[in-house]
C-alpha cells in the first residue's frame, strides 16, 4: 500500500493521542482498508469486535483500548500485532509507533539509552525494542542475487588498542577490530553488509558469491590483491588505485561503499559509542535498510519496515548478556 502523507514525527504524535488511535494508525499502515488474518491469511471479510462500555477488559480486569478483529473464514480473533515483532508486547502501541518513526527517520539511528530517556521505558525494554526493529529491518534471506554493476569493499569496525586507557594490558595487544564486507548495487542503490571472520580471498569470494551473480556482474573494487581472482569469475572487473590517490576513473569507483562506511562509522561512534560483535550484524541490517531506502519518504520507509515485521522474536536473558531469538 502507499504511505499516508504527512508522516513526520510531530504529525504522528498528533494523530495518535491514545492507544486506540495508535492501533488504528498501525492498521492503516499495515493493512490499508483490508485487514489480513494472521492465522489463515485471508484478506478482507473480517469484522471488528466493538468493545462495550468504551473499553475491553483483560483477564486481570484491566481495561484496554486494544482493537480486536474476528476472521470471517477461520473464526479466530486477532489484532494488528499478532504474528509480528510486536506480538504479546507489554509496551504501549503508541510508544512502539513513535520509536519506529524515530528509527526510520533518524539518519544516525537512535540508541537504547535515548529511547529510555525519551519514552520512559526501562533500559532492558528500550534495548529489546530497538533490536526488534533492527531485526525487522533485516532483508529477507531469499533474495535475487545482485547483477549489473556491483561495488565490493571492506572496512573494520572497532577501536584501536593504543587508544585504551593507560595501564590496560590490552593497549599493546593485537587489534580486535571486526571486518565487515559491503556490496552496493550501482543501479538499485541497495547495499548488503555482513560481518566476515577475515578478509582473506576465499572468505570474501564465498561472501560475494552468496549475494552476487558474478557471471552477469561488472565488479568494481579497489586494487587489493584479494579481489584479483574473484574478479576473474565476474563478467568484468575494474579497479581503482587508492594508493595512487585514484578514486574515480570514468564510471569506475568504490565511493558508494566508502560513503556508506563513513555514515556507518559516524553513527556508531556518535550515537551508539560501542557495538558488540555479537549484535553487529543487526546494526548493519539497520544501516543497510536506511541506505537502501534513502530515496523514500519517512512514511514509505515505515510501510516498508512494517512489511518486514511479520516475524516473532523472543527475549532470553543469559549469563553474559541478552539475546534475541526469531
Amino acid at each position: 500500500m502507499s504511505a499516508p502523507k504527512g508522516l513526520s514525527l510531530p504529525a504522528i504524535t498528533q494523530r495518535i493521542p491514545d492507544e486506540a488511535s495508535a492501533y488504528k494508525f498501525l492498521e492503516e499502515l499495515r493493512w490499508g482498508d483490508n485487514p489480513v488474518c494472521p492465522h489463515c491469511g485471508v484478506v478482507g471479510g473480517h469484522y471488528f469486535l466493538t468493545p462495550k462500555n468504551g473499553g475491553r477488559k483483560t483477564r486481570t480486569g484491566k481495561v484496554t483500548q486494544r482493537r480486536l478483529w474476528k476472521c470471517g473464514a477461520c473464526r479466530r480473533q486477532f489484532t494488528v500485532l499478532v504474528g509480528t515483532i510486536f506480538h504479546r508486547t507489554k509496551v504501549p502501541v503508541r510508544t512502539w509507533v513513535l520509536v519506529l518513526a524515530d528509527m526510520v527517520s533518524a539518519k544516525n539511528g537512535i540508541s537504547a539509552r535515548e529511547i529510555e530517556r525519551k519514552y520512559g521505558t526501562t533500559p532492558r525494554t528500550a534495548w529489546f525494542m530497538a533490536h526488534r526493529l533492527r531485526e525487522a529491518m533485516r532483508a529477507p534471506e531469499f533474495r535475487d542475487k545482485f547483477t549489473g554493476t556491483v561495488i565490493a569493499d571492506e572496512t573494520w569496525i572497532g577501536g584501536e588498542p593504543r587508544n585504551r586507557a593507560k595501564g590496560d594490558p590490552r593497549r599493546f595487544g593485537p587489534s580486535t577490530k571486526t571486518p565487515v564486507l559491503s556490496l552496493v548495487n550501482h543501479q538499485s542503490g541497495e547495499v548488503r553488509s555482513r560481518v566476515v571472520p577475515n578478509v582473506r580471498r576465499d572468505t570474501l569470494r564465498a561472501a560475494i558469491r552468496e549475494q552476487v551473480d558474478l557471471a552477469n556482474t561488472a565488479l568494481h573494487t579497489d586494487n587489493a590483491p584479494v579481489y584479483t581472482r574473484i574478479g576473474w569469475q565476474a563478467a568484468s572487473h575494474e579497479t581503482v588505485n587508492h594508493i595512487a590517490h585514484e578514486y574515480v576513473r570514468g564510471n569506475v569507483t568504490t565511493n558508494h561503499a566508502e560513503g556508506f562506511f563513513a555514515q556507518l562509522k559516524r553513527s556508531i561512534d556518535g550515537t551508539h559509542h560501542h557495538v558488540s560483535v555479537e549484535h553487529l550484524d543487526r546494526y548493519l541490517a539497520e544501516f543497510d535498510f536506511r541506505y537502501s531506502t534513502r530515496r523514500m519518504t519517512d512514511g514509505q520507509r515505515m510501510v516498508t519496515l512494517l512489511g518486514r515485521a511479520n516475524r516473532r522474536l523472543t527475549y532470553f536473558p543469559s549469563g553474559s548478556g541478552s539475546s534475541l531469538v526469531a
